[in-house]
């Protein structure tokens, strides 16, 4: 790790982890939309996208890829890009090489949706596997989970190694895993979802044990020089957002809470012990949250979403039929509980992690204002944040940072995650029409211009 011991750092300031130099202290944070074909294949819309976010001009240090699967019989949502055969290598290394040729450091993010798998095109009973059975009401679409038995767990933990084998392979800086996001090693580590009385759960320390034997085998195939991070969530908030879960778990706070702070920390302190380079600090429990996607309750984009997914289970059609006869005034009352916008709202998190672990620390979730970048940096909160939504409603927004001016459009990021919801089903874009003056129009010809950067 290089950083500035003379000053505090600048968000224009460059960083450097295990020779891995980003030329700021702003990544990009996993965007992902439908940009592969129906195999997982990135199409060639998918580089320009990422290109489009790698300009000098727009002065990001570095870039963090969707969530690319591992497995081939999770595949969620449809048209996300796979990493689970070696066939996927060359497509994406076209694009990473599209990226590191406008000298953008490119991270790819690794993961597996387990039980909270979204969508198919037929129902999959793979797409249930989960740390145990259960019920929820809404993620995923199967009616219940199913428990991994020790050999499935075997295999996705072969299936990582692998996918961290091929992300080396296609020339990216280095690869991510994901522990967050309510995904399958998330399922793992929580309480309310992990029931398990084997070697895989009844205890902190055995919840983590899918996690540390996926850290110990990424390492073991990408070596000992390759960077290699990971995506943490510091505290569940398992209430938020409103849910049926089921059944319930004792103590009830593990139920009600998930892991909290004190036990993510020791998460945090093991991985640094098994030689993880970085970690990428979150918070909540599933995709999308309100902790993880602070900002305004996304009803409508939910609702598009349910009802695209309704032929999948008989889970998936009380969901969309509740969400369809619910009015918005009460849903956001109820169902959006707890949703609002806090700006750096992980940053105290980072700043834990930053400090129990001695690891550099991304922070995620609410950043946009440059007080807001600047302030996390200087007052040693993180070493590097991570930003998603505000990026894609201006890609310049950094440029304008630093020219003191507004972004080219003109409106900054409401945070309304109308992109979370929307891009499971429509072209990745923000659907934020009053950032357009109400003109359909205008907001349809950005989003065209987002997911096919057509200029040279």
């Amino acid at each position: 790790m290089a950083a500035s011991a003379a000053a505090a750092p600048g968000i224009f300031d460059p960083f450097e982890v295990k020779g891995v130099v980003f030329r700021s202290r702003v990544l990009r944070s996993s965007l992902g939309g439908r940009m592969a074909y129906y195999d997982g294949t990135v199409t060639p819309a998918w580089r320009n996208f990422e290109r489009r976010f790698a300009r000098p001009e727009h002065l990001l240090g570095g870039i963090i890829s969707a969530t690319i699967a591992i497995d081939d019989a999770r595949h969620s949502p449809l048209e996300y890009p796979k990493l689970s055969d070696d066939r996927f290598i060359g497509p994406i290394a076209e694009g990473v090489r599209a990226v590191k040729d406008l000298g953008c450091a490119y991270i790819v993010q690794i993961g597996d949706p387990g039980g909270h798998t979204h969508t198919s095109l037929l129902p999959e009973a793979a797409d249930g596997l989960s740390a145990s059975a259960g019920f929820d009401f809404v993620y995923g679409y199967r009616n219940r989970t199913t428990a991994m038995t020790p050999g499935e767990i075997a295999r996705t933990v072969g299936q990582f190694a692998s996918a961290a084998r091929r992300v080396r392979a296609t020339g990216a800086d280095g690869v991510e895993v994901t522990a967050s996001k309510g995904y399958l090693i998330h399922q793992f580590l929580n309480p309310a979802t992990n029931r398990r009385r084997d070697d895989y759960g009844g205890s902190p320390k055995k919840r983590f044990r899918l996690l540390e034997e996926v850290v110990r085998e990424v390492r073991r195939e990408i070596g000992d020089d390759y960077l290699f991070g990971v995506r943490l969530s510091a505290e569940d908030f398992n209430y938020l957002p409103l849910n049926v879960r089921w059944p319930p778990v004792l103590p009830l706070r593990d139920w009600f809470f998930g892991n909290t702070l004190a036990t993510t920390l020791d998460y945090g302190r093991w991985l640094a012990a098994l030689g993880v380079d970085y970690l990428h600090i979150d918070s909540g429990f599933g995709f999308v949250n309100p902790k993880g996607s602070p900002g305004e309750f996304p009803f409508e984009g939910l609702r598009l979403f349910a009802n695209s997914a309704r032929h999948l289970s008989a889970k998936a059609r009380v969901r969309a039929t509740v969400l369809n006869l619910v009015p918005a005034w009460l849903a956001g009352s109820t169902l959006g509980l707890g949703w609002r916008f806090v700006p750096a709202a992980n940053a105290g998190y980072a700043a834990s992690f930053r400090e129990a672990t001695k690891l550099p620390v991304i922070a995620n979730g609410g950043f946009q204002e440059r007080s807001v970048i600047a302030g996390a940096l200087a007052h040693g909160q993180c070493d590097l944040v991570a930003i998603g939504r505000p990026l894609l409603a201006n890609p310049d927004l950094l440029q304008a940072i630093a020219e003191q001016r507004p972004p080219a459009s003109g409106q900054p990021c409401t945070f309304c995650s109308r992109c979370c919801t929307r891009t499971a089903v429509l072209p990745l874009g923000c659907y934020d029409v009053s950032r357009f003056g109400h003109s359909n129009a205008r907001m349809q010809q950005q989003i065209l211009e987002t997911s096919a950067d057509l200029s040279p």
